[in-house]
């Protein structure tokens, strides 16, 4: 951005690619003259790289005498590829076109994207009339994938005398890479503004982005995708405005919190949050992490000669994304329910979550569902995994399907018993004649149908529903980090994480804790070393899993999860998403715990990543 710099597009001046402001600009300026406090910070939030288990592959096969091409890829849905690739690169008809995925080894947004490797084998296929097949190394993905974060965030907090929040202004830079990917307006922009207010009363809000070009790859949606940002800066700044007022920042916090008598509530940045209890979940973690005693703990490690510091977060992240998804039932003769949707499973635990769902909506047994995925010839439409939006969408469109397909029942079911609708009922999976034994399995529906008079036929229950969704969900938590560093090292060893977790209603306990766990781990490898860096003559210097820091077991403690249930009230499920919220409270949670270790040295501020080495420094020159 700077003037003279080398410009990447001669159209697009200083590089800078959209240049957005959004808020009440007036209401933000009228609070910080009037302020008690006022805090600022600058932050950097490093790029990361999405290192899935499985790197991106891909085989591609032209079919002459059908004159279809077919490619086997992982991604997170396959609806969006195949349109992206087929409309916007082949130039051909989307039905030409099928995309087909099974397992996938990890996404975490990157494998959203429609990649120039698919479009140049499947083109090679054709050119060679034969099937083509292709892997990236892992060195490859360095170089290709798509990549996270990449921010440098300038924050501003204004406060009166007793701490409350007046206004908060956040301005972000975004170092896009040297091309777009799609999504980026998407989480550069309103996925960041959308949880600034987070759980906090904050009754004016402005935030500005600048997206700009870069020489490295093009980033793409990462684990959270732009939420984890806005909940970094406002808890990197409430912990600042803390100790600058001499205030204790649980205090600080408490005096903050949105209370239940609040809901429906109306953020400054648009989206109405319809539930939560965030000072009982709050309550809940410093309970659980043993907040209260760890003056204690700190004492016990100076006897060691470490440095021990705890951190917290409280946050809350927007879920849900595009809020309209279809699904699609169909009931077959042989006795099965097919659902097709375009969610994908990735790993996350969506197809064990979404089989036990369906078949409690409609009473059959598990092994009666079949659910039809990662095809783009049976799933022409619907928006992959991401934002955790599978269950809170897709999910309740299976659940709105399902339901319709059992009303459209009652009057076959009629019909057989050759009695009246309203004496019907229907019960754990059958149509039944109140106060007899008659009964009727819904699986017996499509063969009874094609029996009976009339135009029916087995397709008689198929069903499409849609769900539109009135606003996003919010999933929100309190999670509390506890570190020790060695002085001598810079080592940091997280010993303690509790992590509180209001994702609304529980389908899958194991699922759920699951992901809580996966995005702390995430959420811990960026602040204590995950970061991709270049020289500057552009050359990739973290190329392998030899450069690039990865949490390891050994690097973690065991991690003590807590659910607190508030149902949403915005679907049939009451579910809120759970896939992303546990790097947003990890982040925060644990670059905190760091500099409330680095507190007691005379060091106040601290950027990612928390390496040994950046440490060490630190407290080298700290000591001098």
């Amino acid at each position: 951005m700077k003037p003279g710099a080398p410009q990447l597009s001669e159209h697009i001046p200083s590089n800078i690619v959209l240049d957005w402001t959004s808020g009440d600009l007036e209401a933000v300026e009228a609070a910080f003259k009037s302020a008690h406090h006022i805090e600022r910070i600058r932050l950097n939030d490093d790029r990361v790289a999405a290192v899935s288990m499985e790197p991106r592959s891909g085989i591609a096969n032209w079919d002459e005498q059908s004159g279809r091409f077919t490619l086997i890829t992982a991604t997170q849905g396959v609806a969006v590829v195949r349109k992206v690739i087929a409309e916007s690169v082949l130039k051909v008809p989307v039905d030409s076109l099928r995309v087909l995925t099974d397992d996938v080894g990890g996404g975490f947004g990157m494998k959203i994207q429609a990649y120039s490797e698919y479009a140049a084998i499947l083109y090679a296929s054709k050119k060679l009339n034969r099937t083509v097949r292709w892997k990236n190394s892992r060195l490859e993905s360095f170089l290709s994938d798509t990549q996270g974060r990449g921010y440098i965030i300038h924050g501003e907090i204004a406060l009166d005398a007793e701490g409350r929040i007046l206004a908060l202004r956040v301005n972000n830079m975004i170092g896009l890479g040297a091309y777009t990917s799609p999504f980026t307006t998407a989480f550069s922009t309103v996925n960041t503004k959308n949880c600034l207010s987070s759980v906090y009363k904050i009754p004016a809000i402005e935030m500005g982005a600048k997206v700009v070009l870069t020489n490295m790859v093009p980033l793409g949606p990462y684990r959270g995708a732009g939420r984890p940002e806005a909940i970094y800066v406002v808890e990197r700044l409430i912990e600042a405005a803390a100790r600058s007022m001499k205030i204790d920042c649980v205090e600080l916090r408490r005096r903050n919190l949105i209370g239940t008598d609040a809901f429906p509530y109306q953020t400054a940045v648009g989206p109405i949050y319809d539930s939560g209890e965030f000072e009982a979940v709050m309550d809940k973690a410093l309970e659980l992490s043993n907040w209260r005693t760890f003056p204690e703990r700190r004492a016990e490690a100076e006897t060691r000669g470490k440095i021990r510091g705890i951190g917290i977060c409280c946050f809350l992240e927007v879920a849900g994304a595009i809020l309209n998804e279809k699904a699609d039932i169909r009931f077959s003769k042989d006795g099965y329910l097919e659902v097709r949707m375009g969610a994908q499973e990735m790993g996350q635990g969506f197809n064990a979550t979404m089989y036990d769902v369906i078949a409690s909506q409609v009473g059959v047994p598990v092994d009666r569902v079949k659910l039809i995925q990662g095809d783009s010839d049976e799933i022409h439409e619907g928006l992959p995994s991401l934002a955790s939006r599978s269950l809170m969408m897709a999910g309740n469109a299976a659940v709105l399907a399902c339901r319709q397909a059992i009303e459209k029942g009652l009057p076959i079911a009629a019909r057989v018993f050759e009695s009246a609708q309203e004496d019907i009922e229907y019960r754990d999976g059958h149509y039944r004649i109140a106060g007899t034994d008659l009964r009727l399995s819904i699986l017996d529906i499509p063969a009874k149908a094609s029996s009976l008079e009339g135009d029916l036929d087995e397709t008689v229950l198929n069903t499409v529903a849609e769900f539109v969704s009135p606003q996003l969900t919010f999933p929100n938590g309190c999670h509390v980090c506890e570190v020790e560093i060695d002085p001598d090292t810079g080592v940091v060893a997280v010993v303690n994480f509790t992590a509180v977790d209001d994702v609304g209603n529980v389908m899958n306990e194991a699922a759920v804790c699951g992901q809580i766990h996966g995005g702390v781990v995430q959420g811990l490898g960026q602040v204590l070393g995950e970061q991709v860096v270049y020289n500057s003559d552009g050359q990739l210097l973290t190329s392998s899993l030899m450069d690039y820091f990865m949490p390891r077991a050994s690097d973690v403690s065991s991690i003590t999860t807590a659910l607190h249930v508030v149902p949403c009230t915005n679907n049939p499920l009451g579910v809120k998403g759970a896939g992303e919220s546990g790097v947003a409270g990890a982040l925060p949670a644990s670059m905190n715990a760091v500099l409330n270790a680095l507190a007691g040295k005379g060091i106040d501020h601290f950027d990612m990543p928390a390496t040994p080495y950046r440490l060490w420094q630190a407290l080298q020159h700290a000591s001098s």
